[in-house]
């Protein structure tokens, strides 16, 4: 067929998105006839551009949806805008506009941004989370959760600003010593009263990942973070009568406590310092609030303390103990103080010699004669100095010594997990207000969930100081009380926004749904999600909030699973061509849009895909582009250009229409298994490689058999989930049936696949000794090994090692022994 037109994307690509939008081919409906697939990638924040990060993550996701579609799953894969947050509220400030204004501007180019990328998004499901018809939703799961006893307010120390006089989020903290990003003062901790949802409460179930298939690093990493210890809580009591809890895993070293560590925040430190020593004790607090705990508890960080000049009894002996104050001790882990058994404990071990304090061994090691140790000993052995727990093996001695405590009520066997429960009150405007009202008379009163949603009023004015202009918004902040009528409150605080995303694949079912959060119809056919796709560093943030939540959801009887996402797959990161990761201050940051204009959409998209393995990512290389274009070129000029056979390329290319098939069916089955596995780079790379063979057979006679047919068909149908627009447009020039994207996935033929046989003759000392079946494109070390392995070859070398193995490609294996 002859054809003059160049493969131009810039005009391809828009007629294809407008067409399929206007067909609505990617719109997907309940269909129980047929089976489902929710593919889910994570949702955008909406900060102004898309970015090469974003493509780097959508289009393989968006390849891997559409191959599950071609498969015959009715598949659901949309998209929205995490659209709540401190950046937005950070523009107003900066640029004095509205965090409306700049939120929605950007979700309108992204939007854009977001389709010009081809892929196969339900953009009638779209959520945008500061829409009212959004969190009014999420603030109806806040009164569920308050209903059962899941959200509770409670003092708690925050990062906060002495200068703006506010509470910052993690993000506004920053330097390594830590100061307010918008003026440079250094940030304090501060208690402040602030809405909790208990995420411990499911703390032993989450750690419960049996139910789906999550990659073992974000495993480890909720586990690790999860933190749970087996132990028992012990009461010390002060020379005033104060309880002291302290939780250790090794009871059965109780006898070797010389000293007492109070973490800074703990209650007891200000009521139990010695005059003497106040001065010096609150400077120590002070400094020791100031920093992060991940900074408190470095391994290679000395463990420091201070005494407070007070003592403890110690539960079992009555010996008087020296109480410290020390940073390497969190209130947010176990009970916020520690017993200091310096023998067995590395941190007590140091923190002793500092201090001068006794160092009793109460764990006997291997052949221990009493001499006094160099350094911790910390493994299990038998109990010496242990009164009458003396004799026993430390592990015997761990329950034996937790039964006396609980008999005589100073300790208990416990669990602690390192987990804390989830703080969401944020003290900004841009979030989802939580549905409170203080009355003086009733207390707090939930908002009744017919008058739902709280509204964010739209005028209102930003301070210099970056306070929430909620709290001087008289007719936000003042109301009436819903039980009695009276004069009322409103909390001013507002939701962290990671609640918005912990239930956004919910309401993807039904985005304007009014009267539930989600359709329980699309529920029982859609949920749960089977495949996500996002960064490993949301794993101990968003990705266990969601597990936390949707376990609710299940107690509320809203879903009947446990787990949210069936299945995940984290990609890696595109960095910049300089190896380094991208940002504006380092100017690598690769646009996208300039590259579609440049190249095209499906250009883009495939690079990204060839670019690496797309668990790994790797850096940006402007060179490598072309190599994908010249591809696509290629394939165009392959499928439209005219075949023109001549008497040179039918000597030297004997492919044969067996051979065509081979490849064909060999190609299927490389590219599913890749896109199985999400190997996009070899799955493109076995595009490529199909390509340059049908370049070949095309100046041969096999262009006029159906083989050629076939494989041309093969071609286009691999490269859709791909490089969708080119497919789509070669698939309706060649005068097959629109859509492409509504064709079945090709199914592989193993015996066409299949390799051509040969047979070998194997020597040994140049005597035949046997003759193998292998396929044709067999490979010296393969043939090596099939000789080897024949059994009239074994009998001949009887045991011998060759000397040497010559092989002739395609005819002869001798073997020298």
């Amino acid at each position: 067929m002859a054809n003059s037109e160049p493969y131009i994307p810039q005009e391809i690509e828009p007629k294809w998105q407008q067409r399929w939008e206007a067909d609505k081919i990617y719109r997907q409906m309940v269909d129980w006839s047929r089976p489902k697939h929710y593919a889910l990638t994570m949702l955008p924040y909406p900060s102004g551009d898309l970015h090469i990060g974003h493509w780097w993550a959508m289009a393989p996701s968006d390849a891997r949806a559409r191959y599950m579609r071609m498969k015959g799953y009715n598949v659901l894969f949309p998209m929205g805008f995490d659209a709540f947050g401190l950046p937005a509220e950070n523009a107003a400030i900066q640029r004095g506009i509205h965090p409306a204004e700049w939120t929605y501007r950007n979700i309108e180019r992204m939007r854009q941004q977001l389709k010009s990328m081809g892929a196969m998004f339900d953009w009638e499901r779209e959520i945008i989370t500061s829409d009212p018809e959004y969190y009014k939703w999420t603030q109806w799961f806040f009164l569920q959760f308050y209903k059962r006893g899941l959200a509770y307010k409670a003092w708690a120390a925050v990062d906060f600003c002495p200068h703006c006089n506010t509470t910052l989020a993690r993000e506004q903290v920053v330097g390594e010593d830590r100061r307010c990003e918008r003026c440079g003062t250094p940030v304090i901790k501060k208690e402040l009263e602030q809405w909790f949802f208990k995420i411990t409460a499911y703390a032993e179930e989450l750690l419960d990942f049996s139910k789906m298939e999550w990659p073992e690093r974000v495993v480890a990493m909720q586990r690790n973070w999860i933190g749970r210890s087996e132990g028992a809580e012990i009461t010390f009591t002060s020379e005033q009568e104060d309880p002291i809890v302290v939780f250790t895993t090794r009871p059965d070293t109780l006898y070797g406590a010389t000293f007492v560590v109070l973490a800074p925040e703990h209650p007891l430190v200000a009521k139990l310092t010695a005059p003497e020593h106040e001065v010096r004790v609150q400077n120590y607090v002070n400094q020791a609030r100031r920093q992060s705990e991940i900074d408190r508890l470095a391994a290679d960080r000395p463990k420091t303390g201070v005494f407070t000049g007070a003592y403890a009894r110690h539960p079992l002996t009555g010996e008087r103990l020296p109480i410290f104050v020390g940073d390497y001790v969190l209130m947010t882990y176990g009970t916020g103080a520690i017993m200091g058994v310096p023998a067995h404990d590395e941190r007590d071990f140091a923190f002793a010699q500092e201090h001068g304090l006794p160092i009793p061994v109460v764990i006997a090691p291997p052949g221990w004669n009493g001499q006094p140790l160099t350094e911790a000993y910390t493994e299990p052995g038998i109990m010496v100095n242990s009164g009458p727990f003396s004799g026993l093996p430390s592990e015997e001695g761990k329950a034996a010594i937790t039964r006396a405590l609980e008999e005589r009520g100073l300790g208990r066997a416990a669990v602690t997990y390192r987990l804390r429960d989830w703080l969401i009150s944020r003290q900004r405007y841009w979030g989802a207000p939580i549905p409170i009202i203080y009355c003086p008379a009733c207390g707090t009163v939930p908002v009744p969930e017919d008058q739902l949603p709280v509204l964010l009023p739209m005028d209102v004015d930003f301070r210099p100081t970056g306070e929430s202009p909620l709290k001087f918004h008289a007719g936000f902040r003042y109301t009436t009380c819903p039980n009695c009528g009276g004069p009322a409150e409103r909390e001013t605080d507002t939701m962290d926004t990671f609640m918005c995303s912990s239930w956004y694949q919910y309401r993807y079912l039904s985005p304007h749904d009014d009267r539930h959060p989600w359709d329980p119809e699309e529920g029982r056919y859609w949920l749960p999600v089977d495949q996500y796709t996002g960064g490993i560093e949301h794993a101990t943030m968003h990705l266990l909030y969601t597990r936390f939540f949707t376990k609710v959801l299940r107690d509320i009887g809203l879903v009947n699973f446990d787990e949210p996402m069936l299945r995940l797959y984290n990609q890696g990161i595109i960095l910049g061509e300089d190896g380094e990761k991208m940002s504006k201050s380092r100017g690598n940051v690769v646009a996208p849009d300039d590259l579609v204009a440049r190249y095209g959409s499906d250009t883009v998209r495939a690079y990204l895909m060839f670019l690496g393995r797309w668990d790994q990512g790797g850096p940006w290389s402007s060179k490598g582009i072309e190599g994908v274009r010249r591809w696509l070129y290629r394939v165009w000029d392959v499928v439209l250009q005219p075949v023109e056979l001549s008497s040179t390329g039918r000597t030297e290319n004997k492919l044969s229409e067996r051979d065509l098939r081979r490849w064909t069916h060999r190609t299927i089955k490389r590219v599913s298994d890749d896109l199985e596995t999400f190997s996009f780079n070899t799955a493109v790379a076995a595009l490529m490689e199909f390509t340059n063979v049908l370049a070949r057979a095309k100046e041969t006679p096999v262009v006029y058999t159906p083989a050629w047919d076939e494989a041309i068909t093969t071609l286009l149908l691999l490269m859709a989930p791909f490089t969708p627009h080119i497919a789509e447009e070669l698939w309706t020039r060649t005068g097959r049936p629109y859509s492409i994207h509504q064709q079945r996935w090709p199914v592989y033929d193993e015996a066409a696949a299949a390799a051509e046989m040969i047979t070998l003759v194997v020597q040994v000392n140049g005597k035949v000794r046997a003759r193998i079946q292998v396929p044709a494109d067999v490979t010296e070390e393969q043939a090596r090994e099939a000789a080897l392995a024949s059994e009239g070859v074994r009998r001949h070398l009887n045991g011998k090692a060759p000397k040497k193995i010559v092989y002739v490609p395609g005819r002869l294996v001798n073997i020298v022994v």
